[in-house]
């Protein structure tokens, strides 16, 4: 115990241990506390020392110290007992819950997450709560910087996870790994205050403001007749100009982006433009303002989605918007248009990639004009066919969302470990395929999927690569998540989370694996 005794000499926060002192370590706690220790959480501050451990597949907060003074002095709930060996060390074991987990953030400042700034990101949405330890073994000194709690409002319903537990679930995961690198947080794809004051109260740190709603998808086929109307009824107050300035701004003027690229804009072009996505611009300010009203400027970092729509955003359309925040004051770390092509969930780009590059790599150019700022590729998930173009004409001035794709891998894991689910769940989910992918852009065939029952279960693995199962199992998450049976319990959650809980590492290194794939191109060119 000396080892461990002569680590609570320490003032402040000490640097992490080397991995065969770490490892050592958590022998001796484990013997201490009677749990599993994970080596890598092991954190010595002011005479304490703080860990993660397992006990019967539950995650546990663990904290030793010889002054029992100095553990009470931190603030966690739980009991504290004193060893009777003589070194009378006192032993708090507390559970993962969210008023440890706002403890923990105080303590530890590298469990909150951070401002992201210009950093090359991925967001990694976590659906399962469970998933942030694989997502850091996929990062870690990759030199991009992890956004590892990152949910949409839409998602949160489904999973039926709280803002707040968006936030904790990544502070365990930061902690149980060790990882003192820093990590983003981004309250995806808001569409009104409440939302943003949800999660502004929960400790989120990026906002995505998806005013899609307020896009007009229709300009792009309406005639000049037409679209000259709805420009004349567009929110002037609101985007504090006035038909006549805002033709003057644009009309017929020569916008040079770089030495290959100048934009001009028509009388047709600029009715199209406005009318498609003035009201959006308004929307996006009127939050925007709504967050500098709630916490100030430099508190919270802001990106613009403009991607869940019907029609791409063309390169023109791209600086109109850019232009219009621009002039109204707002400021932005990261823009997603609508690109060209099909960017379904959990499958590959599908559209001719010539074309792409081509318009990708003007819509990057317009993103170092105005800024610099990221563009960030929401679906962004197994697209591996294009992040070498995005990497390439962005000098990795880019942000990959991606989310669903780990819960796929959870499911390999289900499908590897636990066949007889797995196959309850796909046909659960062929089921539900046909209302649930109502809110997602997909195109899965049922009839498509192999039949589960006539696989091998060494073969059920293998559906996790096949696109119709992809996409089925992908955008029926909440509904998996959620069905009880006639006794009110439900059908598969628990099977699923205890499955993954008792083959942890093996998920871990699935989710390490699957997720590495996604961000080596951006680290090869760094």
């Amino acid at each position: 115990m000396e080892q461990l005794v002569s680590l609570m000499t320490a003032e402040g926060l000490a640097p992490a241990l080397v991995s065969e002192q770490a490892a050592n370590v958590a022998k001796l706690l484990s013997e201490l506390s009677g749990t599993c220790v994970y080596a890598e959480s092991i954190t010595t501050m002011d005479g304490c020392v703080l860990f993660m451990a397992r006990r019967k597949l539950q995650n546990l907060l663990g904290a030793v110290s010889n002054s029992r003074d100095a553990l009470e002095a931190m603030g966690l709930m739980g009991e504290i007992c004193t060893s009777g060996d003589s070194t009378e060390l006192h032993v708090q074991i507390c559970e993962t819950t969210h008023e440890n987990a706002v403890t923990l953030r105080k303590l530890l400042p590298f469990t909150s997450p951070s401002l992201v700034g210009m950093k090359t990101s991925a967001g990694c949405g976590d659906r399962l709560g469970i998933t942030t330890p694989g997502h850091i073994r996929a990062l870690r000194g990759s030199g991009l910087m992890g956004v590892f709690a990152q949910q949409s409002i839409r998602e949160m319903s489904r999973t039926q996870r709280t803002a707040e537990e968006v936030i904790d679930d990544a502070t365990w995961g930061v902690f149980q790994e060790g990882y003192r690198e820093g990590f983003g947080s981004d309250a995806d794809h808001l569409k009104t205050a409440e939302d943003i004051d949800r999660c502004l109260a929960a400790g989120f740190t990026m906002f995505t403001i998806d005013p899609g709603d307020h896009v007009d998808n229709a300009a792009d086929e309406d005639d000049e007749t037409t679209l000259a109307e709805k420009y004349e009824r567009l929110p002037w107050s609101s985007l504090e100009s006035s038909p006549a300035d805002c033709r003057q701004m644009y009309t017929d003027g020569v916008f040079k982006i770089n030495d290959d690229l100048e934009l001009t804009f028509t009388r047709e072009i600029l009715l199209r433009a406005a009318a498609k996505y003035s009201s959006a611009v308004a929307h996006t300010v009127q939050l925007y303002r709504h967050l500098i009203e709630k916490v100030g400027e430099g508190a919270f970092e802001l990106e613009v989605s403009v991607d869940e729509t019907a029609t791409p955003t063309t390169v023109v359309e791209h600086f109109f918007i850019a232009s219009e925040l621009k002039r109204l004051g707002v400021k932005w770390v990261s823009l997603a248009p609508r690109f060209v092509g099909e960017f379904e969930k959990g499958v590959d780009y599908i559209g001719d990639l010539e074309v792409f590059e081509r318009e990708f790599s003007q819509h990057a150019a317009v993103a170092r004009r105005f800024g610099p700022y990221k563009i960030s590729l929401h679906s962004g998930s197994d697209k591996f066919s294009i992040y070498p173009i995005i990497s390439t004409h962005t000098k990795n001035l880019f942000h990959l969302k991606t989310a669903g794709t780990s819960y796929l891998e959870a499911l390999r894991v289900v499908a590897l470990c636990d066949p007889t689910l797995f196959r309850e769940i796909l046909a659960f989910a062929i089921e539900r395929y046909p209302e649930d992918r109502a809110s997602y852009h997909v195109s899965a065939d049922t009839a498509k999927v192999p039949e589960a029952d006539k696989l091998r279960d060494a073969q059920l693995a293998g559906l996790l690569d096949q696109f119709d199962c992809r996409e089925i199992l992908h955008v029926t998450f909440g509904s998996v998540l959620n069905v009880k049976t006639s006794e009110d319990l439900y059908r598969f959650r628990d099977r699923l989370f205890h499955t993954l809980n008792e083959h942890e590492e093996t998920y871990y290194t699935a989710i390490a694996k699957h997720i590495g794939k996604h961000i080596a191109p951006f680290t090869e060119s760094k």
